[in-house]
């Protein structure tokens, strides 16, 4: 009788301890910033690419255009809500020319990415286009909008992703960029 007791104990008890095990790993999880995913290119040379030009298809762009310059990669899209709200931020940042703003436009239409930047103005030095998503799996991108910062060197120094905030602007961006224009090639 007491064996049939202990028996029917474990039934509720095993169950109870993993449930708890489980909640315990949800609650440390909710505790992370989705934010800091971190990217396996930090500190690595940028991936090559040779995309169109958006407002230009037929001239391209490449990483060696733009060795010798700090440069942010944003990547963003007509169809992306976050994008739309970090986009003000971004034509402020571009009025203070700081470093060069390359714009990544990612799967969209290209008519429409136009239409977004003419609506909404263009805080980019260029944008290129990338329909297929290449460049943006050559980069590890999980989503949009993400934004890299990259140094005279061609190395990623900095990944940001979701949408860029003021406060990022002037707490790490700023910051990042100010100390990469002082370094030497």
């Amino acid at each position: 009788m007491q064996r049939f007791y202990h028996l029917n104990m474990l039934k509720f008890i095993i169950p109870l301890v993993l449930f708890i095990v489980l909640a315990v790993f949800l609650a440390l999880g909710l505790r992370l910033n989705p934010h800091d995913i971190p990217s396996p290119f930090i500190n690595k040379p940028a991936p090559l690419f040779s995309a169109p030009k958006l407002t230009a298809p037929i001239e391209k762009l490449s990483t060696t255009d733009l060795k010798g310059q700090v440069w942010l990669f944003n990547v963003w899209a007509s169809w992306c809500v976050s994008c739309r709200s970090e986009h003000p931020i971004l034509n402020q940042l571009a009025k203070q020319q700081t470093a060069v703003i390359v714009g990544l436009n990612y799967k969209d239409d290209p008519a429409a990415a136009k239409n977004w930047l003419d609506t909404l103005g263009n805080p980019y030095t260029v944008s290129i286009m990338d329909q297929d998503g290449r460049i943006g799996i050559d980069w590890g991108v999980y989503g949009v909008p993400e934004t890299f910062v990259i140094d005279k060197k061609g190395v990623i120094r900095y990944k940001h992703t979701g949408p860029v905030t003021a406060d990022d602007v002037q707490n790490i961006f700023l910051p990042l960029i100010a100390t990469l224009q002082a370094e030497t090639l």
